[in-house]
């Protein structure tokens, strides 16, 4: 029943491939998803194939945001909240790839920039880790920093909002 039931147990055939798998491996692609802010990774040497993925959190926090809703529909001062979200992502910077983020040069030094501080067009705002290649995000017009919307070291997706300038 265990190699003839292909819906079944199937523990021969998973322990067998089980063995051939490099627990370290799994673990340096798990770490290397998490580093990129990818969803999967596959990495195929010869007649072995390992794919490694992850959920992305957007579904969970979605969820969430679901469940708090009508709560907060029958509260009058989030109907004022609403409108401020997409004044904030008119003049927000966003990510122009996935990678993570630094706010600063390194561990020792201060961030490029802080809430409440003027910035100038082509000022180096945050770096980008991405592929191992550090990318300098750069302010695209001079104003105020008025939000640092993502943490030192946080992955980031495509097209996120990091900094607002305003």
């Amino acid at each position: 029943m265990g190699q003839d039931g292909g819906n079944g147990s199937g523990k021969d055939s998973a322990q067998g491939s089980m063995m051939a798998i490099d627990g370290a491996l799994v673990r340096e692609l798990a770490e290397l998803l998490a580093e990129t802010g990818l969803s999967e990774i596959e990495v195929e040497d010869g007649p072995r194939k390992i794919r490694v993925a992850r959920q992305l959190t957007a579904a969970p926090v979605a969820a969430q945001v679901a469940v708090a809703a009508p709560v907060a529909a029958a509260a009058a001062p989030v109907a004022a909240a609403a409108p401020a979200t997409p004044a904030v992502s008119a003049n927000a910077v966003k990510s122009p790839m996935v990678g993570t983020v630094y706010l600063s040069a390194d561990p020792s030094s201060p961030p490029f920039v802080s809430v409440g501080k003027p910035v100038k067009e082509g000022e180096t705002l945050l770096i980008i880790e991405a592929m191992k290649v550090m990318n300098p995000i750069v302010a695209p017009r001079s104003g105020m920093v008025s939000a640092i919307l993502v943490e030192n070291a946080q992955p980031v997706e495509y097209d996120q909002p990091l900094v607002v300038i305003d």
